[in-house]
């Protein structure tokens, strides 16, 4: 993953070398590079260090030149990752670490088994407890200077190297040891679940396809997808996942789109169907005419949504780090006066109170929540993904748990959107053909569902050539001068504002009305079913807790009414131009609970206004959809209702395994807190109540994955 910072007022040769080594010296970092002439900062890492880059990079930054402003100027579609490049649970990089706990181990066992059987001098033993503490320790202290010169004194490092360095300090050689190996074998431990956990939201995400078959000069090429343009033809066999998105040219087969949608039925594709990639070609062979780059198609855009969602942090995200800055710098401050204070005023005991002040400092560490709150979101936008929903950050995932009020679309959202021509009803002198052809002719430029509808019926071929003066007037319809004469078709609010006497149609459905030369041509009757899981989802939203559902549509007064009464909705408002819907939201916003959040679900690229304005946007049907993906917050990639249900039961579930680690942590260590300073808690208890903690955090975080 590459992320570009502007390093604004950045100037200094000495001081760019210094910040482009040390971001490079960071975990996860595979490189970095300062271009002092554009005052940029490139940096390629992975996933698990993206979502902090800007703050540490701005750390590292404003520890040389304190007045560079940092800010990030573009986040790059991620590349597909090979799979002999892919970071296994346990790597080379761990083996070295095992071997080095083992060594250390055995020259720890050497020393205290010589000084138990052998009587060793204490020198004796000191000689191999000190060279066991340099095997084990050497990077922790090594790490908490180079945070300390940064400005970042208060960290886990430097409460772990005074605590054993002072251990050292007061005769307690053994236990300052014991301390430092089993707080680096609970790291170990702790860096293999949380890798666990990250391999696994990695595996579900592993949509990108490695090559791509081109035919080029009629030969079939294997190549690298990046490598293909639009518009070149590719080949794509039975059991291979699509690389690019494209139009079927030839071949019919049956697409798995489980990665995609988190559906398990295939759905079946044929001559002149988009096919998407990332979805598995299950059967025929197809042969695909490109129409997306890479880095444009669905496949890149949704793994880099996904494995980038982390970067905009929930507020109990942001609680937790802004709590650690103030909590870890007190607790030192608590640790200090509990071993200097009683000393002066009982006279006396000092080793003890240091003993106590060093337990307190171990255990005082809290990156059981700095680590497992964040992998917890993580993980809960990967169970989203896997069913199908698309979380744009866990901002977004944690609102999900406070919606009270769902805005609904219509068209598309609750119904299926597929109109058809239900009934033309001509006005007096006027044949049905006159009236399907007037509005054929005026829709032939739009792509709408209902011009669709209108030209499917049609079905004759329409010469363009012999239109003018196409207008498109909003919330209204369309008007166009055919051959001399000016063709109007739209809704109620069209004929109305032209000032054409029409005759109101009552039959429900959507009513598309036809005038020419300024008379009345007659009205065409369009119907829209309503989803067979709209019912079922709006009744669950209300068992989990929405206190209100309402409906938006541009449709008329019976049409909405007939489809809130039928789906059981709380309120609808019917005939609404785009402006209205937002003003509408806006209303329902101030009227929800305090404190409770409103969600608005549409189409994602008619209703984009609204999707802006409320607090969660909800796309529905984005797969495929550019306008979906960029304009809401949370993308439901089929078009099912009931799959913002899975999302909201997601976010619950992340919600409630936040909350248990975060009492888990907390209340562990303030009974050990209390504990260490009475004096009933000794160095090795204090690390089951660091290290031990975090690891029972990070493997309940865990859980979050089998949702």
């Amino acid at each position: 993953m590459k992320r570009v910072f502007i390093l604004k007022g950045l100037d200094c040769p000495n001081c760019s070398a210094k910040i482009e080594k040390e971001v490079g010296e960071l975990d996860g970092v595979t490189s970095s590079t300062v271009n002092l002439m554009n005052q940029t900062l490139t940096v390629q890492a992975g996933t698990s260090v993206a979502a902090s880059l800007l703050d540490t990079v701005t750390t590292i930054v404003h520890s040389h030149e304190p007045d560079v402003e940092v800010s990030e100027k573009q986040l790059e579609a991620t590349a597909p990752v090979k799979k002999d490049e892919k970071a296994a649970v346990y790597n080379d990089e761990d083996k070295k670490r095992t071997i080095r706990l083992a060594v250390s181990a055995v020259v720890y066992a050497i020393g205290m088994a010589l000084t138990v059987f052998a009587k060793l001098p204490t020198l004796a033993e000191l000689a191999f407890l000190i060279v066991a503490y340099v095997i084990l320790g050497w990077d922790v202290v090594w790490q908490a200077v180079k945070n300390i010169t940064r400005g970042q004194v208060f960290d886990e490092h430097f409460l772990m190297s005074v605590s054993t360095i002072g251990a050292f300090a007061i005769g307690e050689y053994p236990e300052a040891v014991a301390v430092m190996l089993f707080y680096q074998v609970g790291e170990f431990f702790q860096s293999l679940a949380v890798k666990r956990s990250r391999k696994s939201i990695s595996d579900l995400m592993d949509i990108c396809p490695d090559s791509a078959t081109v035919k080029r000069n009629g030969v079939l090429q294997v190549v690298s997808p990046e490598s293909v343009a639009v518009g070149e033809i590719i080949v794509v066999k039975p059991g291979e996942k699509i690389p690019l998105d494209g139009i079927v040219v030839d071949g019919e087969s049956m697409l798995d789109t489980k990665a995609l949608t988190g559906e398990s039925v295939p759905r079946s594709i044929r001559k002149g169907d988009e096919a998407l990639s990332g979805c598995i070609n299950q059967s025929g062979l197809l042969t695909l005419k490109v129409t997306k780059s890479f880095g444009e198609s669905t496949v890149s855009k949704i793994t880099d949504l996904v494995e980038n969602a982390s970067a905009r942090k929930a507020p109990t995200e942001n609680f937790i780090t802004t709590f650690a800055r103030y909590y870890t710098p007190v607790v030192v401050g608590m640790a200090a006066v509990l071993a200097i204070i009683p000393p002066l005023v009982l006279g006396g005991g000092w080793s003890e109170w240091l003993r106590r002040g060093f337990v307190f400092l171990i255990v005082s560490c809290p990156c059981a929540l700095v680590i497992s709150i964040p992998l917890t979101f993580f993980g809960g936008i990967g169970a989203a993904s896997k069913r199908g929903v698309l979380v744009k950050g866990s901002n977004y995932l944690e609102a999900l748990n406070k919606v009270s009020v769902v805005v609904f679309d219509k068209t598309g959202t609750l119904t299926k959107g597929v109109f058809e021509v239900a009934n033309i009803i001509p006005a007096a002198g006027y044949q049905k053909e006159q009236v399907l052809e007037y509005a054929a002719q005026a829709e032939s430029y739009s792509n709408h569902p209902i011009a669709k509808s209108i030209l499917a019926t049609y079905g004759k071929p329409i010469d363009q050539k012999q239109f003018s003066g196409f207008e498109e007037i909003s919330g209204r319809g369309i008007s166009v001068m055919v051959q001399g004469k000016k063709v109007l078709a739209g809704n109620s609010k069209l004929m109305e504002s032209e000032k054409i006497a029409y005759a109101a149609c009552d039959a429900a459905g959507t009513k598309f009305y036809v005038a020419a030369d300024g008379s009345y041509v007659g009205c065409i009757l369009i119907a829209d079913e309503v989803k067979p899981d709209s019912k079922c989802a709006i009744a669950e939203l209300k068992k989990i807790g929405v206190e209100k559902t309402v409906m938006l549509t541009g449709d008329d007064e019976r049409i909405g009414k007939s489809v809130a009464d039928e789906l059981g909705l709380d309120a609808y408002y019917a005939q609404l131009l785009p402006d209205q819907k937002v003003e509408k939201l806006e209303m329902l916003d101030k009227q929800k609970r305090q404190g409770s959040k409103l969600a608005f679900v549409g189409d994602g690229i008619n209703d984009a206004p609204v999707l802006a304005r409320a607090d969660v946007g909800i796309a529905m049907g984005g797969l495929g959809s550019d306008a979906a993906i960029e304009a809401a917050d949370v993308v439901l990639m089929t078009d099912e209702p009931s799959k913002l249900v899975e999302a909201i039961d997601v976010a619950k579930a992340t919600k409630r395994i936040v909350m248990q680690n975060i009492v888990i942590a907390l209340g562990i260590k303030s009974v050990f807190l209390v504990l260490g300073a009475l004096g009933m808690a000794g160095m090795w208890e204090a690390v089951f109540g660091d290290v031990g903690v975090t690891i029972i955090a990070v493997l309940n975080a865990m859980r979050i994955l089998k949702k």
